[in-house]
């Protein structure tokens, strides 16, 4: 590389710098919120080269170490059987991100589908579909998700179900109403007019205009749902031991609060953690695309 070439790059790396920088300080929730959920998403890709034990649970029963405190050992402590807690936190992180990961995947794609269906081409498809969304809207979604859970046996993969069940009215409302407000468009007439057929239009139009909204949703829900799924292991709706997850850890240690309280306190912490993370995420989102609702 030449001098000249050098002294060309510099100034444009510096310009790159300077407008992250504005970023940062411009959308300080956005960069922190991403910068956590990015490191948690990293732990938990890497968690079983990282984790100090094996990640199966079931491996590193140990009845000599059973709920000893946090120390240069067992960073965490262990539990009732000896298993060390901070390798189970961050093995759990694959668990209730994957969770959240197929939850946000399938209600996005089913809500977006029915909304995009319902707004663009109205009338009685509108009708029919929206009332079989109101139908779900109607029951509180937790209780939704406890009762759907409660018919399924309990597992992390039904409970991802349930979960999922009653969140894509969420999203077919929201897009409907993307759709529904594109259509009037008028370069959807336009479209129209030249011959392109709906379902052309659907995807180069209006899919386009309503995906920035979803997006910022999904980071909205994520918090939610990860929330929701260690409430349903909690109540023992949704994962079963020896499977790591946080909601479920927070309900073995839940009566050794007073005795034992590192059991129930980091796994506590990392859901708390993770959701404040995913809020900040997709506040700083919200108001990056949509500085109006963002600060209302």
């Amino acid at each position: 590389m030449t001098a000249l070439d050098e002294t060309s790059i510099a100034p444009a790396r510096r310009s790159v710098w300077r407008t992250r920088n504005a970023s940062i300080r411009r959308y300080p929730l956005l960069a922190l919120g991403a910068g956590t959920v990015t490191v948690i998403v990293v732990i938990s890709l890497v968690a079983p080269w990282i984790a100090p034990y094996p990640g199966d649970a079931a491996s590193v029963t140990d009845p000599s170490a059973l709920l000893m405190p946090p120390s240069s050992t067992h960073w965490f402590g262990t539990d009732l059987v000896g298993r060390d807690i901070f390798t189970r936190v961050i093995v759990g992180s694959r668990v209730s991100l994957g969770i959240a990961a197929f939850v946000l995947a399938a209600a996005a794609v089913v809500g977006l589908a029915v909304g995009l269906v319902a707004g663009f081409f109205g009338g009685k498809v509108d009708t029919i579909l929206m009332r079989i969304t109101d139908v779900f809207l109607a029951f509180p979604a937790l209780l939704l998700a406890v009762a759907l859970a409660a018919v399924l046996n309990a597992s992390a993969f039904h409970a991802a179900i349930a979960i999922a069940v009653t969140w894509w009215p969420w999203y077919a409302r929201l897009s409907r109403g993307q759709a529904a407000s594109i259509r009037r468009q008028g370069y959807s007439d336009a479209a129209r007019v030249i011959g392109a057929s709906r379902t052309r239009q659907v995807v180069r139009h209006v899919l386009p205009n309503a995906a920035t909204s979803v997006f910022v949703q999904i980071s909205l829900d994520a918090a939610g749902i990860i929330v929701t799924a260690a409430t349903l292991s909690y109540l023992g709706l949704g994962a079963q031991d020896p499977t790591p997850e946080w909601g479920l850890m927070v309900s073995q240690g839940q009566s050794l609060s007073t005795t034992a309280w590192w059991v129930v306190t980091f796994p506590g912490l990392a859901i708390v953690l993770t959701a404040i993370a995913f809020n900040f995420l997709g506040d700083g989102l919200q108001n990056k695309f949509d500085p109006k609702r963002g600060q209302g």
